[in-house]
């Protein structure tokens, strides 16, 4: 579940994600335009609506590629946590104590949560946070953007990688009526069948009906797998497959929504946005972030090869939306890479953790890139590596030959790259 909470979609919704929150909630002011963003903070967008987010992800994929974050990077976000344990999008002045009307929210919390989990040293922080999230866990098992608000299937999806992240048996974390988060996850998950079925809807209508939501969708993959925002290079590939009946379990609802999701990439190689209010009949446009999430899903499903072609389509057409865009999409960009197997310093030409890096305060530590297979094969075909020809190899034999004993050292183990 790569929940993907960009500036532009949070002013969208803010007044109705305010409307439906606790009454003493209300919108984080914007920063004003001439004032200076601190210099702990990835990005020069205004981070009103993510900062946290953008930080958080920055940390996240920069972790993959062995970088370590400044220390003033870490405590900028450390410094956000108000002393209930949540975080909210931004705090201008976080000198100052929250308040009740500090707009908090549990997707800011949740992925500071695994951010701060993966930095490591801040146990504290991470524990306070997750009491918090478990605090304002819904009836229904499930969490909505606000304390208080509806569960959706976003932000359950990402509490759930949080917990889990944490340390947390889910099965543990049920509400008073023994609802587990999975049970509220699992009422998003739309039946087989139709054009629709096996999607994640992000919430039901007014007349409880569920639509297909592709960010939903990666999301709830991720999120009825128990996993964060970061996956690995899964090597086990399955054929994806919608499962029908009910009750499903949560490994069928995540295989579901991967076989929606292979289905929706099959023809372009990527999701389209939903149009903004007044632009409905529009040409519809691509989804950049919802493509590469849908691409850490599918491979978390064990579907890999089915975003193969998704990946290859990021390659050639992310890099001006990612420029525009900042860290949050550089970090996008590279989760997915990870989850691949992808060269997050070679991706359609890009160096992605190089543009990452630029987009905050210089690192505490970056890890030289290691060499290819391919360039280790080109080294030795050359006689310059360790191989056979090489010079490490006429060395061998000369102290195999002096000492009169039977046994000859050639090669060398291969590093393999993140």
């Amino acid at each position: 579940m790569t929940v993907r909470r960009s500036a532009a979609a949070l002013a969208a919704t803010a007044a109705a994600l305010c409307a439906a929150a606790a009454p003493a909630a209300v919108a984080a002011p914007s920063p004003s335009p001439s004032a200076a963003l601190p210099s702990g903070l990835y990005g020069t967008n205004d981070p009103t609506y993510d900062g946290v987010w953008r930080q958080s992800l920055a940390f996240l994929a920069q972790q993959t590629a062995g970088v370590t974050p400044a220390a003033k990077a870490v405590d900028w976000l450390t410094g956000q946590q108000c002393d209930s344990g949540a975080f909210p999008a931004y705090r201008a002045d976080a000198s100052a104590p929250c308040t009740d009307k500090t707009m908090v929210d549990t997707n800011a919390t949740a992925a500071a949560v695994q951010a701060l989990r993966t930095v490591g040293g801040h146990q504290d922080a991470v524990a306070n946070a997750v009491s918090w999230l478990k605090s304002v866990q819904n009836e229904d098992g499930g969490w909505g953007y606000t304390a208080g608000s509806p569960s959706d299937a976003n932000s359950t999806s990402i509490v759930i990688g949080a917990l889990a992240r944490a340390g947390e048996k889910l099965g543990d974390v049920t509400t008073h009526g023994g609802k587990t988060p999975y049970a509220a996850l699992l009422t998003f998950s739309i039946p087989c069948g139709g054009k629709d079925g096996g999607a994640f809807a992000y919430q039901p209508d007014k007349a409880g009906k569920l639509a297909a939501n592709g960010d939903a969708t990666a999301a709830g993959v991720l999120g009825a797998l128990g996993k964060g925002l970061v996956v690995s290079d899964n090597a086990a590939v399955k054929d994806p497959a919608c499962h029908k009946g009910s009750p499903l379990e949560p490994e069928q609802a995540a295989q579901n929504g991967a076989s929606y999701l292979t289905t929706a990439l099959a023809k372009s190689g990527h999701l389209d946005a939903a149009p903004m209010p007044g632009a409905e009949g529009s040409e519809p446009q691509p989804d950049f972030g919802n493509t590469a999430d849908a691409v850490v899903a599918l491979s978390a499903a064990g579907h890999k090869d089915k975003a193969a072609a998704s990946v290859t389509w990021l390659e050639k057409n992310s890099a001006a939306w990612a420029k525009q865009s900042g860290p949050a999409a550089y970090a996008q960009l590279i989760l997915a890479a990870h989850a691949t197997g992808t060269d997050v310093h070679d991706f359609g030409g890009t160096d992605l953790v190089a543009r990452l890096n630029a987009t905050g305060p210089e690192p505490a530590a970056v890890k030289k890139p290691t060499a290819t297979a391919t360039e280790e094969e080109e080294k030795k075909d050359s006689g310059d590596g360790d191989g056979i020809g090489g010079v490490w190899w006429f060395v061998g034999i000369g102290l195999a030959v002096g000492a009169g004993a039977g046994f000859l050292i050639s090669g060398r183990r291969k590093n393999q790259q993140l």
